[in-house]
């Protein structure tokens, strides 16, 4: 019972946080907005469902046109208030899409962080630590780089490839490191180390051999939010909150980790197949989150290690504390980088803040043990 009021208390304060950021950032902008209107907009954008359907629409598979019954969902909004058209057309299309995007990011970002840091019982872990990252990088800068096409749409082939290389990396960490059906941590933060320098590697060459695309390739590994569209949500979103339900129910596994494999193993825990999942859920989520924002640093090493100290290292608090902690946090930097007089990535703010906090942390105190 008292975790349960720690966890609504939490989750409220942060998810009332959230809530503030999302209303300034979406009055920010080379035209400003008032915030009143700001947020009789984001309440107009609340619906409701009040029906479903199927409707015929034509799909896109491998460059071919295929039509298929697809189903489709009705919305009834909730509120009406009258704002401007103007406002609700910036606020809606051309800001509300960023926000939301680096809000699900940071989200996916910081869970996958919370995971990793317990998984290794190390709180200098992030998601990136097996490779996942390097991984994305590979197959985004060999899209830009390379004169080669996926059988997807245009505006799916770097995600995509990004997605592809990301799991493929955190696969390939794993196959390494297991032996007789047995994966040791230790091994596995080893193996990740190596794929990662050898991935970086494979990403120098390919930005030698990218010409005329160099550009592109350093702003995507720099990490952004500047092309988020609706589209970009929609790929990231069911990842995210289907991952998030699959580790939040298995965050009393978690819990039991920290006492180490053999104690877990005695105390009923199914330390391999509870160690595949985890792993497994963690980097589908950051490989998801990656393929379209580049790589962005620190969001899921610096927040949870934050919020670890802020509410301890129950997992069945932590997940949810950190994963809007790292929402807030994403759009509260991206919402700074697009604030100054040239828009900056988004990965170099957070690096920015992000290291240097970190350090002040070590310096200050001992960094939390697990």
């Amino acid at each position: 019972m008292r975790d349960s009021a720690r966890v609504v208390g939490w989750s409220g304060g942060l998810t009332a946080a959230l809530a503030v950021v999302v209303v300034v950032s979406a009055a920010i902008g080379p035209v400003a907005l008032d915030y009143v209107v700001v947020g009789k907009v984001l309440l107009n954008a609340v619906a409701v469902p009040v029906g479903v359907g199927v409707a015929e629409r034509t799909l896109r598979i491998a460059g071919l046109a295929v039509s298929a019954p697809t189903p489709t969902v009705e919305f009834a909004p909730v509120f009406d208030f009258a704002v401007p058209d103007t406002a609700r057309t910036i606020v809606v299309t051309l800001r509300l899409p960023r926000i939301v995007l680096g809000a699900v990011v940071g989200f996916a970002l910081s869970t996958a962080g919370v995971v990793m840091q317990g998984f290794f019982r190390n709180p200098m872990a992030d998601p990136s630590i097996i490779g996942v990252s390097s991984g994305a990088a590979v197959g985004a800068v060999a899209t830009i780089a390379l004169p080669f096409a996926l059988p997807v749409g245009p505006h799916l082939a770097l995600p995509a490839a990004a997605f592809l290389g990301a799991v493929g990396a955190a696969f390939g960490v794993y196959l390494l490191a297991t032996e007789d059906g047995r994966t040791p941590v230790a091994t596995l933060l080893l193996a990740g180390v190596a794929v990662q320098t050898f991935l970086g590697a494979v990403v120098s060459f390919l930005l030698l051999q990218s010409g005329r695309s160099l550009r592109r390739a350093v702003y995507w590994l720099m990490g952004h939010l500047h092309l988020a569209s609706w589209a970009d949500v929609a790929m990231v979103l069911p990842v995210t909150l289907v991952g998030f339900a699959i580790l939040l129910a298995y965050a009393s596994d978690l819990n039991v980790l920290l006492l180490g494999e053999e104690d877990a193993h005695a105390l009923g825990v199914e330390v391999e197949r509870t160690k595949r999942l985890l792993l497994g859920v963690a980097s589908v989520m950051t490989g998801a989150a990656v393929a379209v924002t580049g790589v962005i640093g620190f969001v899921g090493l610096v927040v949870p290690h934050v919020m670890r100290l802020l509410v301890g290292p129950n997992h069945r608090i932590l997940l949810p504390t950190s994963a809007l902690a790292g929402a807030t946090f994403l759009v509260a930097t991206d919402t700074l980088a697009r604030s100054g007089p040239a828009e900056l990535p988004v990965g170099i703010v957070t690096a920015f803040l992000g290291a240097p906090f970190f350090l002040y942390l070590l310096r200050s105190r001992e960094v939390h043990a697990l």
